[in-house]
């Protein structure tokens, strides 16, 4: 490995090396201790080894899991330590190996005894805890949901092992040193006072009290509260941490609708969801995400594929349609899996093209145009650009699963194309990437990093009068009381089940609260910023929508975000890295056509400034209008009415397919026997009840 790329990993993994170095030095120097014997040298390594593997147990866990890999974990650790000072006193004159040593071994035995009943324990309460559903938005009071055990007790074995067991090794350091073994007995005896004390309080979360609800019990809570809200339309969703955005851009769009719902199966993926009143109901095994089948349930959207997505189309009784995260050019955008849904929900008819020429099985019959409504917020140019500044967003996308050149351009042109911005001095420069980069290609991460380098020191090198203090203090009191209309303070001990019971059923205003709280921070937010300040913005404010607002030009890679910043007819631009030359890189990526392409080297930034600058050398802005209308469909009716009335037909299909099931499903009424006496009289007719 070259010299360059070995620097790096040294520093990454010197903390840790450090760490382990120091501790295998202290426990050396401890054995020696108690081999020579030399109760000071034991003293000192035994308490100096405890003190940092307390610290690092706290606050830097992540270096000590080398040890836990060799199965030199917090346990062994703890127990060596006590060996090892068990071994000093057995061998100081002073104490009687027959008479003294034998309770003090006992207590060694009993103490480790409770410390892995303390575990069993613990293992059994969590598992008493975790309900077979999560939810968010739901009073669940009718379960009886308790308070969370502390968390040292329910969840930090470490933690709890080295707290508890410090007074026994206080006590036989004493011992160690001045020869009288009453000190290690009392060590011992608060040691056993706390762990015993520790087991006994947290098995009393096993009690009928403070006990879970049963799975039964909960999924009967459940059938009755589907029945209670009687949901009409999902969004359903599964996948990685970082995956979370592709379902919060359609939360303004969900909350809109009647009786929305949404459905996980991760569990994590409950407070990665961002602010909603919707609830939120997560389903992670497939027996319990079958209750819905039974609910009331007619629709149910998908912002992603996912391979969990196959479970829940095995519900014949709900209608799938997939109504993605963003459209693009790229062939991602017409994944096979979308044969699989109802419907296909698209933005406009160039989406509806895309799939009839990437022919994967999608039917044009199934396409639907819904246009995006997320984009309600983003506005429209107003007129010519008449700044003295330009305000550039760069927004490159991710690198994507198949590792192709041409996904983004932040490996192979973005330092350049950020190099010829900062050098315009009339140009302001926002960096948004997106949120994956790097999460597959490290060289992608190393050049992100590098961008924001090059931005901050741009940022911090120029010149400006600055907006006085009283904005940066309005941006913090607006960014604190956004957070607490949009985040639930939880206690450090609180598990799934406490969260679900605090978040509950939401006021009925909130989402018009986080509404008005959310446009109060994103106006403070560019109010403290100067007009000439590049910045490099990341995390989910300012949303994306905000930032087409503040700049005149975007330029970024084949991906939804020109889709989408079409919505405003103002000029963009495409860094080309996917090798081809312009004419065939415009007839392979449609979205292209109304744009400037640029090269990997960005030479035609300084000649796409001035098309922004002069209105007269805008060349593609009637193509852009165009385009606009070939991407998102038509302005009216607005995409919020036909999402809406596209959701109602899909819904009005449920029940058609309900109600021919119903029929097939009603079995024929058998003829009733005719008495003899009534054959005879002639009354009754065979094959026919008689009333």
């Amino acid at each position: 490995m070259p010299l360059a790329g070995l620097l790096p990993a040294i520093r990454t993994r010197l903390p840790a090396l450090c760490a382990i170095s120091t501790l295998l030095a202290l426990f050396a120097a401890q054995l020696a201790g108690a081999l020579l014997p030399h109760a000071p040298l034991l003293a000192v390594s035994g308490a100096a080894g405890l003190a940092l593997d307390v610290r690092l147990t706290h606050r830097h866990a992540a270096l000590l899991a080398p040890l836990a890999r060799v199965r030199l974990d917090v346990t062994v650790r703890q127990l060596l330590r006590d060996m090892l000072l068990m071994v000093a006193v057995l061998r100081l004159d002073e104490i009687d190996p027959e008479r003294e040593m034998p309770p003090l071994l006992g207590a060694l035995s009993v103490f480790y005894v409770l410390h892995f009943a303390c575990q069993a324990v613990s293992l059994l309460v969590r598992r008493d805890r975790t309900l077979p559903v999560v939810t968010r938005n739901i009073d669940i009071s009718a379960l009886h949901p308790t308070v969370a055990p502390p968390r040292v007790l329910a969840r930090q074995a470490g933690h709890r092992l080295l707290a508890f067991s410090a007074p026994a090794t206080a006590g036989l350091l004493v011992t160690a040193l001045t020869g009288q073994a009453r000190w290690g007995a009392v060590g011992f005896a608060a040691s056993l006072t706390l762990m015993g004390s520790g087991v006994a309080r947290l098995a009393s979360w096993l009690l009928p009290g403070k006990r879970a609800a049963s799975d039964a019990r909960v999924m009967e809570w459940l059938a009755d509260w589907l029945a209670e809200y009687r949901p009409t339309v999902a969004m359903y969703f599964s996948g990685g941490a970082s995956s979370a955005y592709q379902a919060n851009m359609w939360l303004s769009t969900l909350s809109g609708l009647e009786r929305p719902l949404i459905v996980l199966r991760e569990r994590f993926m409950v407070q990665r969801i961002d602010a909603t009143d919707v609830p939120v109901l997560c389903l992670p095994k497939v027996a319990t995400l079958f209750a819905l089948e039974d609910s009331t349930l007619k629709a149910m959207l998908h912002p992603a594929n996912s391979g969990k997505t196959s479970q829940v189309l095995r519900i014949p009784a709900i209608k799938h349609a997939f109504v993605n995260h963003g459209e693009s050019d790229k062939l991602s955008s017409c994944n096979p899996y979308a044969k699989a849904y109802d419907e296909v929900w698209v933005a406009g008819p160039a989406a509806r093209e895309r799939y009839a020429l990437a022919d994967v099985g999608v039917e044009d019959r199934d396409v639907v145009e819904v246009g995006r409504p997320q984009l309600a917020a983003v506005r429209p140019r107003s007129g010519p650009h008449a700044s003295m500044r330009t305000t550039v967003l760069y927004a490159p996308t991710w690198e994507g699963w198949d590792g192709s050149p041409g996904n983004t351009s932040v490996v192979l042109a973005g330092e350049a194309l950020v190099r010829r911005l900062l050098a315009d001095p009339r140009v302001r420069l926002l960096y948004k990437p997106h949120p994956m980069t790097g999460s597959v290609d490290p060289r992608a991460g190393a050049a992100d990093r590098r961008i924001r380098a090059m931005v901050q020191a741009a940022r911090a090198g120029r010149p400006g009068v600055r907006p006085c203090p009283e904005a940066e203090a309005e941006l913090a009191r607006c960014g604190v009381e956004l957070d607490r209309l949009t985040s639930t303070a939880f206690r450090g001990a609180a598990d799934e089940l406490e969260r679900m019971m605090l978040q509950g059923t939401p006021d009925g205003d909130r989402e018009y609260r986080i509404a008005r709280a959310t446009a109060a921070w994103e106006k403070a937010y560019w109010a403290s910023h100067p007009e000439w300040e590049h910045l490099v913005v990341t995390g989910p404010r300012p949303a994306l929508s905000t930032c087409f607002n503040a700049a005149d030009l975007l330029i970024s890679d084949v991906s939804s975000v020109v889709s989408d910043w079409l919505s405003s007819e103002k000029p963009y631009a495409v860094t080309n890295t996917s090798g081809l030359s312009e004419d065939d890189f415009r007839a392979a990526f449609p979205t292209v056509s109304a744009g400037t392409v640029l090269t990997p080297d960005a030479a035609g930034v300084p000649e796409l400034l001035e098309s922004v600058r002069d209105p007269r050398r805008d060349r593609y802005a009637a193509d852009r209008a165009r385009l606009k209308e070939h991407l998102l469909g038509p302005a009216d009716p607005p995409s919020t009415e036909r999402f809406a009335s596209a959701v109602r037909e899909l819904c009005a299909r449920a029940d058609e397919r309900r109600a021919r099931v119903n029929v097939r499903q009603v079995p024929a009424i058998p003829a009733p026997r005719t008495a003899p006496d009534d054959a005879s009289t002639g009354r009754g007719r065979p094959g026919r009840a008689t009333a």
